[in-house]
């Protein structure tokens, strides 16, 4: 059975060191040092990756031996670069978005890509995702659970989701700068209990503020099977009915309404909790993602799906039919010979 990795994280070998260009240490940077690759940020360390983040061949066997074909590969949120100047940011966007674009081109039976835009400027956000569509092939791009101080119901973001909307672009919003993290710098709590946070943050501004509402075809993903969104949607839906003075300011409508809408990856860690995003969201619009190759991504890619033992046609449907969806991309695009 076809199965697409929807949630699968990829850096280039080396990237411009904006860094130095800049007289910026904000920017990250790889170093390789000894045969190990190391990023740093703030020129501080900030992680170690190996062949696994960056060698496409490595990658390809590695998810061979779990049954995987096909991995959306988007960028690290670490390069989101939301802070910097846009034009700077943008360079670094474009370098990225050409990098997957290639790679896709080298290898279009095993990857599908989603590029990465400058939120902090709209307008060159909205001039990459069309280059990214229109020029590079790529199916949409992965945007942070919110921009510097915007949120993602801000006015200033409404007119790039309208063009991700007309251009048929898929959405990846992916937990980034975690709230919460200077009062909790312990335990992995910005990861841990912040992460999910931030996806039910940006599940209810995108509902709450109504761009969901104006945007019927825009198609959304939200990554670590929506955070905490979807197994808080009762204490969500009773605020919205007790206090609408507060809540429906913006969108009238109620929020569990929007399931069916929206899609979610598989990456939760618990069978119990992937049973129960299946219940309140429907496999129509869940799909299998692992975060590889992180720490906190699922290890053993596909198995949470196969641990619930579904029918044929619902792990079908979480393998490979809910992401075609979402990115519209024809099966044949990966399987020529229909199983």
């Amino acid at each position: 059975m076809l199965k697409i990795d929807t949630h699968a994280h990829i850096l280039p070998e080396q990237w411009p060191n904006l860094a130095e260009k800049y007289g910026d240490e904000r920017f990250p940077v790889m170093v390789n040092a000894e045969g190990r690759r190391r990023i740093y940020k703030d020129g501080k360390f900030f992680r170690e990756v190996w062949a696994n983040a960056f060698d496409a061949e490595v990658r390809i066997a590695d998810y061979a031996k779990f049954g995987v074909d096909v991995q959306v590969v988007s960028t690290v949120p670490v390069l989101f670069s939301y802070w910097a100047k846009p034009a700077q940011a943008l360079e670094l966007h474009r370098f990225l978005n050409d990098h997957t674009a290639e790679l896709c081109r080298r290898h279009p039976r095993h990857y599908a890509g989603i590029g990465t835009v400058p939120l902090q400027s709209p307008t060159l956000a909205i001039r990459e995702l069309e280059r990214c569509i229109d020029q590079l092939g790529l199916q949409g791009v992965q945007i942070g659970s919110h921009i510097e101080e915007w949120n993602l119901d801000a006015p200033e973001l409404f007119p790039f989701f309208e063009a991700a909307a007309d251009l048929g672009a898929a959405i990846l919003v992916h937990p980034w700068d975690m709230m919460g993290r200077e009062t909790m710098p312990k335990y992995w709590l910005p990861w841990l209990v912040g992460m999910p946070a931030e996806q039910s943050r940006a599940a209810c501004c995108l509902i709450f503020g109504g761009v969901l509402e104006r945007l019927p075809k825009l198609r959304v993903c939200f990554a670590h099977g929506g955070g905490s969104f979807p197994y808080s949607i009762g204490r969500i839906e009773h605020g919205f009915r007790m206090r609408p003075d507060l809540v429906a300011t913006d969108n009238a409508r109620n929020p569990r309404e929007y399931f069916g809408r929206i899609y979610f990856d598989s990456c939760v860690h618990d069978d119990a909790a992937l049973r129960y995003l299946l219940e309140v969201a429907g496999a129509s619009t869940v799909m299998l993602g692992t975060d590889y190759p992180f720490p906190l991504g699922e290890q053993e890619p596909g198995s949470g799906i196969a641990a619930l033992g579904l029918s044929a046609a619902d792990q079908a449907r979480l393998y490979h039919g809910t992401a075609l969806e979402w990115l519209d991309l024809p099966r044949t695009r990966f399987a020529p010979d229909p199983e």
